[in-house]
């Protein structure tokens, strides 16, 4: 006898997958962010929206979020796999060239916020106390929502991208600090504070070198030694491992979980296993953060609205109108266009996620009153809804605008999907074919799923990665929506056709080169879409024969004249007996005849 489920223990589950399968993409249908969409659904089914007329109208209990509390925590893996993956993204070396936006700007953004907040909480009132919490909290933005944001629009490598994501990550960094503040604060304590900070700052700083250090000497084996195993399930396994486990060691030395997920991700992002963990933890990613977005939504208490409409408002209005002049002032210090720094002023204009940690101790504590710390909540989650809006509503002032002469002060970090060749299989065949591209100066990355030969070839300096090419979001991750060819050179014969069919399904005018075992498994490849296939049979015929030929005499021009003739006719025999011929087969002459280089 089967025992009947309890609903109630999955209905915030099920109402979380309806919101992430029907709303968000009927809000990309519509062409707005799926964000704001997440954002408004959780206020609508939250307590204070469809919860509160359940109150009225039991049976629409069903579909109310009233227990958002015990999804907060799940959901606020969200930030820490958003962080990951964005240092996964940012080697050391573009870090370091960011130091002074992070370092520069983002300090003088939360310091400036935090001066300005202040001295308008103290004149409307508040205790000096209260102002300074109230101050640092608001000076914070939002990391959860602009970066989505700006990565969905595809502006994370624009100047205003890095210039916004500088401040964000120096925000992070600033937690600590500033919840230490209001801790203090909180406790009533004047004397001793220095020991105090010592005391709290230290075991930070110490889980910071210690997550560097043991990351740089462990991660690299740790993952090497899964991808011998072949097995995706154990590779999964030990990416999310790396995610929690170093976001539980910052948050145990009181750093946030997400700056520890960060310095993780940007450990691995100098490894081979870089693309392979960005596919595996992609959807982990969007599905959290959604459940972030909705749980966000959720803790808007439209009561407060109802009650004291122009109050909440005026909070939500002024807060951007303060923080979005500040940080364009020191944006044009910084020497930035007008056109970027209006951009980032609008972004980091609103409210973060981090006010609610430090306005709830501050109000557990008694530093800040109750009904001054609620509204500042509520007009920061506000504030935090117009993200999207703001976002498009900057690229619209944008749209039209030229950019400058001048060279600008905010230097693009490299294109990471930049017009390169691809190369699947890093054998003795794929690495010579990776020296005769380096020859060439035609820019190339390589992909193997045999983890010792990526190590090696690493190792050597080949700028190769580890990863399964016959999965369609690895391919995309290399950057094939802008490659300008793909040469498959495994052993396998299925393996080299498995890929070749999934990238011809993802671009069908891609220049795709194929090893083939023999004249057969070249008529395959050629009917799952090939551009080229290179029998090694008939290749080593060709060979045989040209040495043959020029060492009896034979004129070398005249036979390798012939040759070419020869493999011509080869090529065309094993089209016409296999797939009929293809448009893009004249597209790809004409293509490989503009992009030859000069003689």
């Amino acid at each position: 006898m089967h025992e009947t489920p309890n609903f109630s223990l999955y209905r915030e589950t099920l109402l979380f997958l309806a919101t992430a399968g029907i709303v968000a993409p009927l809000f990309v249908r519509l062409r707005v962010s799926p964000v704001l969409g997440f954002l408004l659904a959780g206020a609508a089914l939250g307590p204070h929206g469809l919860g509160r007329l359940a109150e009225r109208a039991p049976q629409l209990a069903t579909f109310a979020l009233t227990n958002v509390g015990e999804v907060d925590t799940i959901a606020s893996l969200g930030v820490v796999f958003l962080l990951f993956m964005i240092g996964l993204g940012l080697p050391f070396e573009r870090l370091s060239r960011m130091r002074r936006l992070v370092f520069g700007l983002g300090l003088a953004q939360v310091v400036l916020c935090s001066i300005l907040l202040g001295a308008a909480a103290l004149a409307l009132g508040e205790p000096l106390p209260a102002a300074l919490v109230l101050g640092a909290a608001l000076s914070l933005s939002s990391t959860a929502i602009v970066i989505p944001v700006l990565a969905e629009r595809k502006r994370l490598n624009s100047a205003a991208g890095r210039a916004t994501f500088s401040v964000l990550l120096f925000q992070d960094l600033a937690v600590a600090p500033l919840l230490f503040m209001t801790t203090m604060l909180a406790r009533g304590q004047s004397h001793g504070l220095g020991a105090e900070l010592l005391w709290t700052l230290g075991p930070a700083a110490f889980a910071l070198i210690g997550l560097i250090l043991i990351g740089r000497l462990v991660l690299r084996p740790l993952f090497h030694s899964v991808a011998l195993t072949k097995n995706a399930e154990l590779f999964m396994a030990a990416s999310l491992f790396v995610i929690i486990g170093a976001g539980l060691v910052a948050a145990s030395s009181g750093l946030s979980m997400a700056l520890g997920a960060f310095i993780a991700g940007l450990l691995l992002a100098e490894t081979e296993f870089r693309r392979q963990i960005e596919v595996m933890i992609e959807p982990f990613q969007g599905l959290l953060l959604g459940l972030f977005f909705v749980s966000v939504g959720a803790s808007l208490d439209l009561s407060l609205l109802e009650a004291q409409p122009l109050l909440v408002i005026a909070i939500a209005v002024g807060l951007i109108l303060v923080k979005a002049a500040a940080v364009f002032a020191l944006d044009r210090a910084f020497k930035a266009p007008r056109r970027v720094a209006r951009e980032v002023a609008l972004l980091l204009g609103p409210g973060g996620e981090f006010a609610f940690v430090m306005i709830a101790v501050a109000t557990s504590g008694g530093v800040v009153g109750p009904g001054a710390g609620h509204a500042a909540l509520v007009a920061v989650t506000l504030t935090m809804l117009l993200i999207p809006v703001l976002a498009r509503l900057s690229e619209r002032l944008a749209h039209g605008e030229a950019a400058p002469g001048a060279p600008a002060t905010f230097e693009l970090p490299p294109e990471d999907h930049a017009a390169r060749v691809i190369i699947v299989g890093y054998g003795r065949v794929g690495a010579l074919i990776g020296d005769m591209l380096a020859r060439h100066q035609v820019s190339y990355i390589a992909v193997d799923f045999d983890a010792k030969l990526a190590a090696r070839a690493r190792a050597e300096g080949a700028p190769i990665y580890f990863g399964d090419a016959t999965r369609p979001d690895f391919l995309q991750r290399c950057g094939v929506d802008k490659a300008r060819a793909l040469v498959v050179t495994m052993d396998a014969p299925r393996a080299n056709e498995a890929v070749v069919q999934t990238a011809r399904g993802l671009r069908s005018d891609l220049v795709i080169v194929a090893r083939a075992r023999d004249a057969e498994h070249a008529k395959a490849l050629y009917d799952l879409g090939v551009t080229d296939a290179v029998p090694e049979t008939i290749e080593a015929s060709l060979q045989l024969s040209e040495a043959v030929l020029v060492d009896i005499g034979v004129p070398m021009g005249y036979v390798i004249a012939s040759i070419h003739d020869k493999r011509d006719e080869f090529r065309k025999l094993l089209i016409e007996s296999g797939a009929p011929a293809r448009p893009r087969m004249a597209k790809r002459t004409r293509v490989g005849a503009a992009e030859a280089p000069p003689r």
